[in-house]
């Protein structure tokens, strides 16, 4: 068992040095002497709430300044407080009972002083609010995206993304046909990227069709998707102008549910990298014979093509076994690349366990994890088993602009989602 002493703080605002213990148990046998490694990203403060922290998917507005946005709320003095002050317009006053709207990830484009905001969005009327994820959604989910250009205080406009040239809402991209098959953001760690040369690039995924016009699953999966990336150029009129890259196709041989939940940035020689969810497990199976990878793949042209996605891994041969679930890579301010996700000690089953939360270095040149570098942010301990299952995901971080920590924040859920409580941590990227 290893010990970590780092500050921590309540909700109630009561401030105290204590012991956090991050228990390794016997099922995940992590050397952890690589968290002494001068350079390795280090754990400072840990806060716990029973309210989703404003920080959380939180961005700054402005290429400098201190002032964030978290939805309708604001802050003007770098998350210190803050105060309810939703945009507008609100493009989903009125819709029809059934429609949806949800605002995934964001970004800030620090050359043309815009927000851009993609929107999971569906067209069923009289759907059941209710129902999370539901499997209409697979033939009927599209994207739209929003722009702000004073600071996010309001909209410009609201609209479909659409391939350029002669496609449409009905049929936006090459081989998506709206109410067949669908395109969407799985989840945060999807996160649009500015690029050197001022695009736009979005990271998504899209169901796919076979022969017959039907929902194609070649490896018997809970969904099949390819990775996908929208690549966005500015308009004299402030809007943008769309194409799809290639897709990124997993085998279904080596990953049920192919390619999911992209998330990318771009390295310093202008190389894209890609690390995508795969999957395990088969609809009416319970082995799970397939290695649990995240997969990597690579764009040197700018996003429009992409290499054959392979395992994610070490520099040091070690694999990475990792349950199918979301993950985030992190460009830090001093250049550096960070990988944040789950992992695990030997091989996942399906979506499962989504513990431990780990955050590992990138190597930009070889794109395999420095194993010297790795950090075990949070993990299941004893009192976790009291509350049912438990699992660690759907993190977003951002890098403080004040002191360059890193912020992650994420929901701890109990009990297969039914309860959970929230975290803040912060990390210091130390100096190597």
């Amino acid at each position: 068992m290893e010990h970590f002493g780092i500050y921590y703080k309540t909700r109630k605002g009561i401030n105290q040095f204590v012991l956090l213990i991050i228990s390794i148990l016997s099922s995940f046998q992590l050397d952890l002497s690589a968290q002494i490694k001068p350079g390795s990203p280090r754990i400072i403060s840990r806060e716990v709430s029973s309210e989703t922290p404003p920080l959380y998917g939180s961005l700054y507005v402005e290429s400098g300044g201190s002032q964030l946005r978290s939805g309708d709320l604001i802050s003007d003095n770098n998350g210190q407080t803050w105060t309810r002050s939703p945009m507008t317009p609100d493009f989903s006053s009125g819709l029809p009972h059934g429609f949806r709207r949800n605002e995934v990830t964001s970004v800030l484009d620090p050359f043309a002083g815009r927000i851009i905001t993609i929107v999971n969005s569906l067209d069923v009327k009289d759907l059941d609010p209710g129902i999370n994820e539901p499997p209409v959604a697979q033939k009927t989910y599209y994207l739209r995206y929003k722009v702000s250009a004073d600071a996010g205080k309001t909209w410009r406009f609201e609209e479909p993304i659409i391939h350029k040239g002669s496609f449409s809402a009905a049929n936006p991209f090459p081989g998506i046909f709206i109410g067949k098959n669908s395109i969407y953001l799985g989840d945060r760690g999807s996160i649009p990227v500015v690029t050197q040369k001022g695009k736009i690039l979005v990271p998504a995924q899209t169901t796919t069709l076979d022969k017959n016009g039907e929902l194609f699953n070649p490896g018997n999966g809970h969904t099949y998707t390819d990775a996908v990336v929208l690549i966005g150029s500015w308009k004299k009129n402030g809007k943008l102008s769309w194409k799809m890259s290639d897709r990124v196709q997993g085998d279904p041989k080596r990953s049920t549910r192919g390619m999911i939940e992209p998330t990318i940035s771009e390295l310093k020689d202008g190389r894209l990298v890609m690390i995508m969810r795969g999957s395990n497990a088969a609809k009416g199976s319970t082995e799970y014979i397939l290695p649990s990878h995240k997969w990597v793949s690579v764009s040197k042209n700018g996003g429009k093509s992409w290499t054959k996605p392979e395992p994610l891994g070490f520099d040091n041969e070690r694999p990475l076994y990792s349950p199918s679930a979301m993950s985030t890579l992190f460009k830090h301010s001093s250049g550096r690349y960070f990988w944040v996700g789950n992992m695990t000690e030997k091989n996942s089953e399906g979506n499962l366990p989504r513990w431990p939360l780990v955050m590992a270095e990138l190597d930009p040149g070889t794109l395999k994890l420095i194993s010297n570098s790795l950090l075990v942010l949070d993990t299941q301990n004893e009192e976790d088993k009291l509350r049912g299952r438990l699992d660690i995901s759907h993190i977003t971080l951002i890098e403080d602009r004040l002191t360059k920590e890193i912020i992650l924040t994420y929901p701890r859920s109990y009990n297969a989602y039914k309860s959970r409580e929230w975290i803040t941590t912060r990390i210091k990227i130390n100096d190597r």
